[in-house]
């Protein structure tokens, strides 16, 4: 068996499509563009890459792009007027403070000083409890990337045997959460889990969260298994940087039915579902005037 790649490039490219559509029709009705917010705090190069790769992603749909950009040594009460002083202005729709914070910042505070209505990362403790009540919420944008990849192949996950491997608040918990809402039977594993080997072998749909390189092997999947990797691992080879998933690509794809490629799977879709949030965002703004 050879598996079917899902692109998150090209479903990106087509969900971009459509939201493009709703942003003209958003500035047609309220004659400016819906706004998202971005707080960077120092100069962590993955974290610029990152930073750039959504501004970008906006300018094509038209949605307004604005950086904040903060010294590593600024306070933690300063950056937290900062994100009150966005809270409050009815022209800012979404905040995203990026992530990692300096260690001398308390993540929990400055996550939890973002309104939940303006938090398009879907990681304030309302939107995650509403997410686990199976409430309307903000999602977190890369657990809402993997549902939408699996739906990309899998129309109905009813009943489906789902493995989520690694528990972060970022993507494990939600993304499981989200399976189970949507009626998958949910295993969580983690650093801890035992047999771990034997509980991938059950799995209809696996989820890679580990980040650790080509860790899962193909001989760990079951045949015929939706594999979504969201691991973004470089490896030296020679003298050469490789970017690699969570998954061994090439054994994986003589037994999955169905595998994202790293990069170029959850990555691009991570960025539409941020899109999405902030577009919602936007129209939800909108409608409290």
């Amino acid at each position: 068996m050879t598996a079917k790649t899902i692109s998150g490039s090209a479903l990106a490219e087509a969900q971009n499509v459509g939201l493009a559509r709703r942003v003209t029709a958003f500035k047609s009705a309220f004659d400016r563009a819906p706004s998202l917010h971005v707080i960077l705090v120092g100069d962590h190069r993955p974290s610029q890459i990152y930073v750039r790769n959504k501004s970008r992603a906006c300018e094509k749909i038209g949605i307004s792009f604005t950086l904040h950009h903060m010294a590593a040594i600024v306070a933690q009460e300063t950056l937290i007027n900062k994100i009150n002083a966005l809270n409050e202005s009815p022209k800012v729709d979404g905040i995203l403070v990026q992530l990692p914070l300096p260690r001398h910042m308390d993540k929990n505070a400055i996550i939890q000083a973002v309104v939940p209505r303006k938090d398009v990362d879907g990681l304030h403790p309302v939107n995650m409890g509403l997410l686990l009540a199976g409430r309307p919420g903000m999602i977190a944008c890369t657990a809402l990337a993997c549902l939408r990849l699996i739906h990309s192949h899998l129309d109905n996950i009813t009943s489906k045997d789902a493995l989520v491997i690694g528990r972060s608040v970022l993507v494990g918990k939600p993304t499981a959460s989200l399976l189970s809402n949507n009626n998958a039977t949910v295993t969580l594993a983690h650093s801890r889990s035992q047999n771990l080997p034997e509980l991938c072998r059950k799995a209809d749909i696996l989820v890679a969260a580990v980040g650790k390189p080509e860790f899962i092997k193909g001989g760990w999947i079951k045949p015929g298994a939706t594999v979504i990797d969201v691991g973004i691992n470089t490896i030296e080879l020679g003298d050469e940087r490789k970017l690699v998933g969570d998954v061994e690509f090439e054994s994986a794809c003589q037994v999955a039915e169905a595998i994202t490629p790293v990069p170029g799977g959850v990555g691009p879709m991570t960025i539409n579902s941020l899109l999405f949030n902030t577009l919602r965002a936007a129209e939800n703004n909108m409608s409290r005037y």
